[in-house]
């Protein structure tokens, strides 16, 4: 018989061992190859000359690569960015290294060993909202979006009345939505802020009113410590700051309920956010915010298990922006946290595709299903039976072994 080779790309550890199996590789191996089949790349930023003339001889003595520039090896004074390529078993060794070496070694051993024990394991393996459990592997959740403003960008104005709210819930959660996120000041670009007691006679009604009929947890939509703390009173479950839990009343708001907290991305504010965004890299710029947010809400005392993640579609970025948290969303997964991804009938889409807001649905459905494939947990939408048949393709394939 003619020898064959084919290509075949690993996702996750899973795949690996299922595949060393089918071929029948002594179980006793698979501890020892599988950690060897996977190749992970990690970019290092700012990192001490003798640091990275260190790390490169380490990598280079495991048989891993370390891009560093050129000048590093003979300028001590000036820090380096670094691009580390090897395998999980490579890293395990190296790592065990830098934890007794100087130049800030050990704390970046702690980034990569976190990152790579992440990648394949959100925070936790649920998130717990009221008495509905949400595991975070094999499914992704649908969140329906249910705006009770005369102003947002998609559905502002159209309901003008608490039932017809209501009944837009009600079909949501009867076409499969998991979980409802009311809103009721607009956050579309340029808008300006609205009133505590504005807010509140929008949301409030809505949230009473629902809590009687569905058996859907509810999330409030603001980022107003008050808003909040009222829609928890009246049934809601769960915080969706798009502030990022900037203002720390918030904190200690979910702190004292012991919900679950979304914190999204915005560069700026919602009047100002679209005049200009730049970054340095739109990726890492939002990991290190929310590294900064998370470690302030946990150090006060928010639980991991309750911090869920949203880079923010759409909140201060361009179209390429928007683009390029979707095609690396996968990145966030090394922060160990749930994400959330909202790109439901975003502008990005109606410039690619050049429509309005209400024909945008196939757009979003793709983005849906992009950003679940590449790791989102929740998808925040505005057409949920279509993105829930949707995603029932895009999970089954994405579990498949």
């Amino acid at each position: 018989m003619t020898s064959r080779v084919y290509v075949r790309n690993f996702d996750n550890p899973r795949q690996i061992e299922a595949e060393m199996k089918r071929i029948g590789v002594d179980v006793g191996g698979l501890d020892v190859m599988v950690p060897k089949g996977r190749f992970f790349t990690f970019v290092l930023r700012d990192i001490d000359p003798r640091a990275a003339n260190i790390i490169k001889q380490e990598f280079l003595s495991k048989g891993g690569e370390a891009a560093l520039a050129y000048h590093c090896l003979s300028d001590l004074g000036k820090c380096s960015d670094m691009l580390l390529m090897a395998t999980e078993k490579q890293y395990s060794f190296i790592i065990s290294k830098f934890q007794k070496q100087p130049f800030g070694l050990k704390d970046i051993a702690v980034h990569i060993e976190t990152a790579l024990a992440n990648i394949d394991c959100p925070g936790g393996s649920a998130i717990s909202c009221d008495d509905k459990i949400f595991k975070l592997e094999g499914q992704t959740w649908i969140m329906g979006i249910l705006n009770v403003t005369p102003d947002s960008f998609s559905d502002g104005g159209q309901f003008s009345s608490i039932g017809e709210a209501v009944g837009c819930a009600i079909r949501m959660a009867e076409e499969g939505a998991d979980m409802i996120d009311i809103g009721g000041e607009s956050t579309r670009p340029g808008s300006a802020p609205i009133t505590i007691e504005e807010e509140l006679s929008r949301v409030i009604p809505v949230i009473e009113g629902l809590v009687k009929i569905i058996n859907v947890p509810i999330s409030i939509d603001t980022s107003k410590p008050e808003v909040a703390k009222a829609a928890l009173d009246a049934g809601a479950s769960m915080i969706n700051d798009v502030t990022g839990l900037a203002d720390d009343r918030m904190i200690k708001l979910a702190v004292e309920r012991n919900v679950p907290v979304i914190i999204m991305h915005m560069s700026g504010t919602p009047d100002n956010m679209q005049d200009e965004p730049i970054y340095d890299d739109v990726v890492f710029d939002i990991i290190d915010f929310f590294r900064q947010r998370i470690a302030k809400a946990m150090d006060q005392g928010i639980s991991k298990d309750n911090i869920i993640i949203d880079p923010g579609i759409g909140f201060g970025k361009t179209l390429d922006h928007n683009l390029l948290i979707l095609k690396r969303l996968s990145e966030f997964k090394m922060l160990g946290l749930p994400i959330l991804v909202g790109a439901s009938r975003k502008s990005f889409i109606g410039k690619l595709q050049g429509t309005d807001e209400d024909e945008r649905l196939e757009g979003s459905v793709a983005a849906a299903v992009i950003s679940a494939m590449n790791g989102a947990d929740i998808i925040r939408v505005h057409d949920v039976k279509e993105t829930k048949l949707a995603l029932l393709i895009g999970d089954a394939i994405d579990s498949i072994e």
